[in-house]
């Protein structure tokens, strides 16, 4: 944590701001020394603000802050390596939820695999009142994960995932592949 700097240096030392009267008493010297201290953390933090709010650069115990500033949900046993693009795009990924593009996207950064999806709606016009539609009848839409290691991807994450990002009344299946059952295939 930023208060456990041992050493930080105050960039403002407060005995500069006391009337030049107490520069040379000890016991004030002693008293801002302290306060010197407790505040150099609050310095610093103030300093690198904008180091604060870019997850790139948060630290990491900073990260689950910004992320629920955002409005993004993160995995405690996520490394910061994924931690940290998650949030930096979950602004963009609400402009496009509900496409899937976005759906793909918000699922490849939750579990760094491949992301396939397959739907059955389709959009079509026609002059001839009473003409088919193209699809099936009943909307779905199907979505694969393919990773190195099917056990590290919670798939209840990923249904929900999908479920809170399509149409209600839109059936969706998951599955989550490796991508060794890829290959064979």
């Amino acid at each position: 944590m930023r208060a456990d700097l041992p050493g930080l240096a105050n960039p403002v030392p407060l005995i500069g701001l006391l009337p030049s009267i107490f520069h040379d008493d000890p016991v004030a010297e002693r008293f801002c020394a302290g306060l010197d201290e407790v505040l150099s953390p609050v310095f610093a933090s103030l300093d690198c603000l904008d180091a604060y709010v870019d997850a790139a650069l948060a630290p990491e115990d900073f990260l689950e802050w910004l992320a629920k500033w955002v409005g993004a949900t993160l995995r405690e046993d996520w490394p910061i390596e994924r931690k940290g693009p998650l949030i930096a795009r979950t602004v963009d990924l609400y402009s496009r939820r509900g496409t899937m593009a976005g759906l793909r996207e918000e699922i490849e950064l939750h579990t760094g695999g491949e992301v396939q999806i397959t739907e059955s709606g389709g959009i079509a016009w026609s002059q001839t009142p009473g003409a088919d539609l193209p699809g099936a009848a009943v909307s779905r839409v199907a979505v694969r994960v393919v990773v190195d290691d099917p056990a590290s991807v919670k798939f209840a994450w990923i249904d929900e995932i999908v479920a809170s990002s399509k149409p209600a009344h839109v059936v969706h299946q998951v599955e989550v592949v490796s991508r060794n059952t890829e290959v064979q295939e």
